[in-house]
């Protein structure tokens, strides 16, 4: 017996190392918020480069911060040149969810750098994609450089963004609450049969079980569609595809975020009339990354399936 108990106390350990993380991952995730920071806008006399140089250190500062997780500034660049809009500080509340969308970050960041007397002044302003909340703040000095200035209202801005988190992000969608909108949103009670197919990749390598696939599936079965695929007798009048992939964002400490692109079209079958085009990006965060990739799938084919489902009954 006294064998026996120090090694069920030391399986009970190694147990307890198993089934404690997720549970962490869970209360982390939640925290972690995505940002984007936006070129400052900057008087001539400071320089013709300086609304960027300001942003980049204040980025640089906020990718420390453990709750939040940094776009990057070239891959916003990137993203945001393919859809003709500037990496300037002219970003507003009402087009702040067209941004987020495009990019996954649930917060933005723009500012302002302008001088005052003989004080250089820093203002930023947060403000939530989902949310279009907004919040400020600033900072000042005539002795400061720069570099200080950025990492005080770097400090700040990580203050607010998580102090303020639940007015910057929306609650979050269960499943059964975006069935319940699409379903009101539908036009008619007959609906199609449908097909999905949406080859997905994660780190240029095929993914077993698709997640984006799987998860609009899910919602049109949830919806009342019937739902058919190749090895099915009854044909589709309706098919959903598209292209999807997932690519490593950061790690910090234990925690890995990775990001998600969906690319959906929606055709009609007989006429091969497109219905619907649209695309998603998603941000995820867990201890594995294979888990984060499949996680910012699932939840950019659900954010998609809210707009889309609807239009394949118009």
């Amino acid at each position: 017996m006294k064998t026996r108990i120090p090694r069920l106390l030391a399986l009970a350990s190694v147990l307890s190392m198993f089934l404690v993380p997720p549970a962490t991952a869970r209360a982390a995730e939640s925290q972690v918020l995505t940002i984007a920071v936006f070129d400052f806008e900057a008087k001539e006399d400071l320089g013709k480069d300086f609304g960027a140089q300001a942003a980049t250190l204040v980025n640089a500062q906020l990718s420390a911060e453990p709750d939040l997780i940094t776009v990057e500034r070239a891959e916003l660049a990137k993203i945001l040149g393919e859809q003709e809009l500037g990496l300037s500080g002219t970003v507003s509340p009402d087009t702040a969810a067209k941004v987020g969308h495009l990019t996954g970050a649930k917060v933005l960041v723009t500012g302002r750098a302008f001088k005052a007397d003989k004080d250089l002044i820093l203002v930023a302003k947060i403000i939530g994609t989902e949310t279009s909340r907004v919040y400020g703040e600033v900072v000042k000095s005539a002795a400061k450089p720069v570099t200080e200035l950025a990492t005080e209202l770097a400090q700040k801005i990580a203050k607010t963004t998580t102090a303020k988190a639940d007015t910057l992000v929306a609650k979050i969608k269960t499943r059964e609450d975006r069935v319940a909108v699409i379903k009101k949103a539908l036009k008619t009670d007959k609906l199609p049969v449908v097909s999905v197919k949406i080859a997905e990749r994660h780190f240029g390598g095929p993914t077993i079980d698709p997640a984006a696939e799987t998860e609009l599936g899910k919602i049109l079965g949830d919806c009342g569609f019937k739902l058919v695929d190749d090895k099915s007798d009854a044909k589709p009048e309706i098919e959903f595809v598209g292209e999807a992939f997932s690519e490593f964002g950061m790690r910090k400490g234990n925690l890995v975020s990775c990001r998600a692109r969906v690319e959906i079209k929606v055709r009609d079958k007989a006429s091969g009339q497109l219905l619907a085009v649209d695309r998603q990006t998603s941000v995820a965060v867990d201890l594995s990354e294979q888990i984060a990739g499949k996680t910012a799938l699932q939840q950019a084919a659900a954010e998609l399936a809210e707009r889309v489902i609807p239009k394949a009954c118009r």
